[in-house]
């Protein structure tokens, strides 16, 4: 006779395993946190750049991980929500507003009282109850400044224009004003995740290129989904349940 009295243990220490890998793989992200600051410590924007598109790729994907592997029911005592959140700090946010400080991209005087205005704005952001809501909405401005500091850096605007944009997006933190979850919003969800595919891989072209022409075109270029994200987000706000907002 067969003897499968080892079978449920087998599998439940396979999906422990791979629970666990998807763990590791969303904290990867804080290394390469680390690998975009040595970058760009090096002299190296380009290359740090790249890293935080690498981190924009985790980002992407873990959570769908998560929820195909089920994280949360196999592994209870990881918290994998508080662990992106984390790591997305880190990512979206201290490398960011650490490049602010430099003041490569801002008027001489303005780098530090930005990126406490960065730091501090996205710390509120990251840890207010609502910060996602159950209809798969960002209550104000979601902290993408990896992907704003790519542009400034990038479009190369007079140093005071970005400034402006900094502290604008700073204020927009504080403003509940839906912003869509793109991948999870069920709202023309294809033609969104077909438009960010294109748009990640223009941008990894423009991070990529060493022509700083071409870098500048295909990251002006970009810029139209951006645009189509924020327009999307404010008419879909606009019909949102005023009891959920």
């Amino acid at each position: 006779m067969h003897d499968d009295s080892r079978a449920p243990t087998s599998v439940s220490r396979r999906a422990t395993w791979m629970v666990g890998a998807v763990h590791l793989y969303t904290a990867a992200g804080a290394v390469l946190a680390l690998l975009a600051l040595r970058a760009f410590l090096a002299g190296a924007p380009r290359e740090g750049f790249l890293w935080l598109y690498a981190a924009i790729v985790i980002d992407a994907s873990d959570g769908w991980l998560a929820r195909r592997f089920r994280v949360d029911q196999r592994i209870s005592a990881i918290d994998g929500a508080l662990l992106d959140n984390i790591v997305d700090y880190l990512t979206f946010v201290f490398v960011p507003a650490w490049i602010v400080s430099l003041e490569a991209v801002v008027p001489v005087g303005w780098g530090m009282p930005l990126a406490v205005a960065m730091l501090l704005s996205s710390a509120y952001g990251f840890s207010h109850r609502q910060a996602k809501s159950a209809d798969h909405f960002f209550r104000g401005f979601p902290s993408y400044w990896n992907i704003v500091m790519f542009y400034l850096y990038t479009l190369g605007a007079p140093p005071v224009v970005n400034g402006l944009i900094v502290g604008a997006l700073c204020a927009l933190v504080f403003v509940p004003i839906g912003f869509v979850h793109p991948s999870r919003t069920p709202t023309l969800r294809p033609w969104t995740l077909a438009a960010g595919v294109v748009w990640a891989a223009v941008l990894f072209v423009s991070a990529w290129s060493s022509d700083g022409m071409t870098a500048r075109w295909l990251a002006a270029w970009s810029l139209l989904f951006p645009l189509y994200y924020v327009g999307l987000s404010l008419v879909l706000h606009a019909r949102r349940d005023p009891a959920v907002r």
